[in-house]
């Protein structure tokens, strides 16, 4: 078997002593999608939460991590966070401010400790899979563990009735 190359996140996680597993997957260049990330992993497409960054009007940049399956709701989002109003990154942008590309941005590790909020989902499972902080490469870990690492908050953030399958709305 061969040897997970380790991750800043993976290197984060293992200074603070936070237990995790990791899991890698072929990711494929068209679609970087978490509901693919499952698929290829195996798992409930709602256990695999992706990473989305933001621009709050009043604070600035803002994470939020919901289920791969789902669609985040940017009126709940901004609430959540303290805005009147947020609108997402251009993928283009993400690079240069949290130090990751589409498709391997983890709340973990980034250039700056953002304001970060997990979809309330994720309390429901002992572990959520997370991006490792590079494409095909993901860190399960107890939701509770991230937020207290990343100093995150849960709230509602999804899109009542919306699903993703493959990309698509379903």
């Amino acid at each position: 078997m061969a040897k997970v190359k380790k991750t800043n996140v993976m290197r984060m996680l293992d200074k603070q002593k936070i237990a995790y597993t990791t899991k890698a997957y072929a990711y494929d260049e068209s679609d970087l999608s978490g509901v693919h990330a499952a698929a290829e992993l195996g798992m409930d497409p709602s256990q695999v939460f992706k990473t989305l960054v933001g621009q709050g009007n009043k604070t600035g940049p803002v994470v939020f991590c919901i289920p791969s399956d789902k669609e985040l709701d940017l009126k709940k989002a901004a609430a959540c966070s303290g805005n009147k109003d947020v609108h997402l990154l251009h993928v283009k942008d993400l690079p240069g401010l949290t130090g990751y590309i589409r498709g391997g941005c983890s709340p973990i590790g980034m250039k700056k400790l953002f304001p970060t909020y997990i979809d309330e989902s994720a309390q429901t499972y002992d572990a959520i899979s997370l991006s490792a902080g590079m494409r095909g490469q993901q860190v399960l870990v107890a939701p509770q563990d991230v937020a207290d690492l990343i100093h995150a908050s849960f709230c509602d953030l999804l899109m009542k009735d919306v699903t993703l399958t493959e990309g698509r709305v379903r």
